[in-house]
């Protein structure tokens, strides 16, 4: 049996009312940045993760963070400059959200991901185009802007590598092989390149030799890299610790000051002071029964794709010390479309549909009356937000329905690209074949003769290059997650011309949480009178997103996680010093 990590440590062990500099709340990607940084002061530094494993929704993510104005843009995007991207989230997001707020973020943002990459294992790349999501809108860019973690060995993590959260099983292939994009590209395009083929043959003998003592991939790549990394980073800084399954049950103050915590791990309890401050780190709402209710009522809980540990438990004791939720966002939540699978453990995958199919040419998206009511190619957000209000009324589930080459080229949710092995997913309900459309649409209980339209106008749009409906297609973004091979006028449109036809049920996913705590620009919480409560601060989902519940690119949630974290971690370590 491996040895336990010294990072990870008991609340049994530790004496009622020990000090400590800063306690942060959860260990997804924004609680890891802020528990880094502040460890980077010399701050002694507590880490309190409710649930068994590290990493929270970030694990589960694709890792990308959205950072304008880093060294890392100038490789791709020399031209781009920080006014560019004001001016961009001016154009999208308006007065949803404090403007002085946003500034913080981008004025910080370069010398955060500097400052990781110097001191810590925390590396990432450009990639090469990446649009901003909303790429007709000035200030908008086709690259430097989001960041992606360079792929991390698991090995070198110890015991730590155990209690790394597992990526989704249904973006592994191989039982248990992390793939990113680029490795995606290489494999399926391994019998047509060389240059191919050895990247393809490399990941899988790497893995192969894996698996021969690991119960999955050590090749860490997207979310788990990032999480990785910063764990990894975490582990080598003596002044912190991790206890895990533990959870905080009260937040403790004097006049009007967040001064300590009471916390509770496998029965123990214990009562700690704290010089610096509290940071909330948890993840946001998004698993609590009674703001779901409030929030996102009619969107059941089943069909969230992000981490379980997200109860909202730690902003509610945070309200209780005054603290105060944000206003102004277009939408509680972030969304994507995602299918519904049960597993054979009994268990269900919820798989969103970001990238891989919906804007692909032979494929499009309708409602029970076999209309479509979606620019399929936007982004999964708008998508999500489009089933809840499309003006003919909500379309869940919706379907999304391709024919036989696309579901071979592109594959459909969790049916691979290929067009083999289908029977589990046609037994099982997962995937619908019909013959014809008409017999797809009579299988799916949806009307026949609008679907039957639906697809003969997508045809006629496809000749054509332009889809005077919904304008699928037409911007830098929605091209860049279309068909760049495509031999037709607009890489997101094709007729569905070959049978069999299929579809996946699609339903409105809340991805994580834009309404969170109200925060100044140093990331501490404010009062309902717009007061600072010393000593409490609040990132990644616990703090009400700048973004004001706009999709605005790859990363939006991410890149604020680990810029705000740098920023409460070290001003809360400053703070202990005083």
């Amino acid at each position: 049996m491996t040895a336990p990590h010294p990072l990870l440590g008991s609340l049994a062990d530790l004496p009622d009312h020990d000090t400590v500099d800063v306690v942060v709340i959860g260990a997804g990607g924004a609680g890891l940045s802020a528990a880094l940084c502040a460890a980077l002061e010399g701050a002694r530094v507590l880490v309190v993760e409710h649930t068994a494993w590290v990493g929270g929704t970030t694990a589960l993510s694709a890792g990308t963070a959205w950072v304008p104005g880093t060294h890392h843009a100038a490789q791709v995007n020399p031209g781009d400059t920080l006014a560019d991207a004001e001016n961009y989230l001016s154009n999208a997001i308006g007065d949803r959200t404090s403007r002085a707020l946003r500034r913080a973020f981008l004025d910080a943002g370069p010398h955060a991901i500097a400052h990781l990459e110097k001191h810590t294992a925390v590396q990432f790349r450009p990639y090469p185009k990446h649009p901003d999501y909303l790429s007709e809108l000035g200030g908008s860019t086709l690259n430097g802007r989001a960041l992606e973690p360079l792929p991390f060995d698991g090995r070198l993590m110890g015991a730590l590598f155990g209690v790394l959260r597992n990526p989704i099983p249904e973006f592994t292939v191989l039982g248990g092989m992390m793939v990113d994009r680029t490795d995606i590209n290489h494999l399926l395009g391994m019998t047509g390149s060389w240059t191919s083929f050895k990247h393809s043959a490399a990941i899988v003998l790497r893995h192969a030799l894996d698996r021969l003592r690991y119960p999955r991939g050590t090749r860490l790549v997207m979310g788990n890299a990032l999480v990785a990394r910063l764990l990894h980073s975490l582990a080598h800084q003596p002044s912190a610790q991790l206890l895990l399954e533990s959870s905080v049950s009260a937040l403790h103050t004097e006049e009007g000051r967040v001064t300590g915590v009471s916390l509770t791990q496998h029965g123990a309890r214990r009562e700690i002071h704290v010089h610096g401050g509290v940071v909330l780190a948890s993840g946001g709402f998004n698993r609590n029964p009674a703001l779901r209710q409030e929030w996102l009522a009619g969107v059941d809980a089943s069909w969230c794709p992000a981490a379980p540990g997200h109860t909202g438990q730690a902003q509610s004791l945070a309200c209780d010390v005054g603290a105060s939720y944000g206003q102004g966002s277009a939408t509680p939540a972030f969304w994507a479309p995602v299918s519904l699978r049960k597993r054979a453990d009994g268990t269900q995958a919820v798989f969103p549909h970001f990238v891989m199919d919906r804007a692909k040419p032979g494929v499009l998206a309708v409602n029970k009356a076999g209309q479509r009511f979606v620019n399929e190619s936007t982004s999964y957000h708008l998508f999500g937000l489009a089933m809840q209000q499309a003006p003919s009324g909500p379309a869940v589930p919706a379907y999304l329905i391709c024919d036989a080459r696309a579901l071979r080229t592109y594959g459909l949710g969790m049916v691979r690209p290929g067009g083999k092995g289908l029977s589990p997913f046609l037994a099982d309900g997962y995937l619908t074949e019909g013959q014809t459309l008409e017999g797809l649409a009579q299988k799916l209980d949806i009307d026949a003769k609008g679907l039957l339209q639906s697809a003969a106008a997508i045809q006629s749009y496809a000749q054509a290059g332009i889809d005077p409906d919904f304008h699928r297609g037409e911007t830098a973004y929605q091209q860049n997650i279309g068909d760049a091979q495509w031999p037709g006028s607009n890489p997101c449109l094709g007729a569905l011309s070959e049978a069999p036809f299929y579809a996946v049920k699609l339903y409105p996913g809340d991805i994580g949480a834009a309404t969170g705590l109200a925060t100044d620009s140093r990331s501490r919480a404010l009062s309902t009178h717009g007061e600072v409560i010393e000593g409490l601060y609040a990132v990644g989902n616990d703090m009400h997103s700048i973004m004001g519940g706009i999709y605005t690119g790859p990363g939006i949630t991410i890149g604020p996680g680990l810029v705000f974290g740098y920023l409460a971690g070290r001003d809360a370590a400053a703070r202990a010093k005083t």
